[in-house]
């Protein structure tokens, strides 16, 4: 795992600093990307860090739910589908880390059970389960 690389997506400094940590799994180059802060705000944030992943080589994301909007787990404001449909269309696979079953949504449950049979977004406890589903 390479440490370091701070990002900052055309933000000032003074507001979220993100690092990317690269991980390797087989032929598969994976950013898991730490803040103490919101790293996806709406869905232009999210465009930003897919694209900065994108240029750089990155084939995966590793996100974890505490950067991300609680409005992302709404699902009537729409925003996880408009985001997730960006990673589809760039092929960016993307694993969500957290704890997910503080959400009461049968809807959001339901969700998150479909995404996790396919391969492009997943959610999951751990970052070793988030490395071993983006592992070719």
């Amino acid at each position: 795992m390479k440490k370091g690389l701070p990002l900052f997506f055309g933000k000032t400094e003074s507001e979220t600093t993100m690092r990317f940590d690269t991980h390797h799994t087989g032929n598969t180059k994976i950013a898991e990307i730490h803040s103490d802060g919101l790293i996806i705000g709406n869905i232009e944030d999210a465009l930003n860090v897919l694209g900065d992943a994108y240029y750089q080589g990155y084939d995966g994301i590793i996100l974890y739910e505490r950067n991300i909007t609680p409005d992302f787990f709404d699902l009537k404001t729409r925003i996880a589908g408009e985001i997730l449909q960006k990673f589809s269309n760039y092929r960016m696979r993307l694993v969500i880390i957290g704890d997910f079953s503080k959400y009461k949504s049968q809807s959001l449950t339901n969700f998150i059970s479909e995404s996790n049979k396919g391969k492009q977004v997943n959610f999951v406890a751990s970052l070793s389960e988030a490395l071993g589903r983006l592992r070719y």
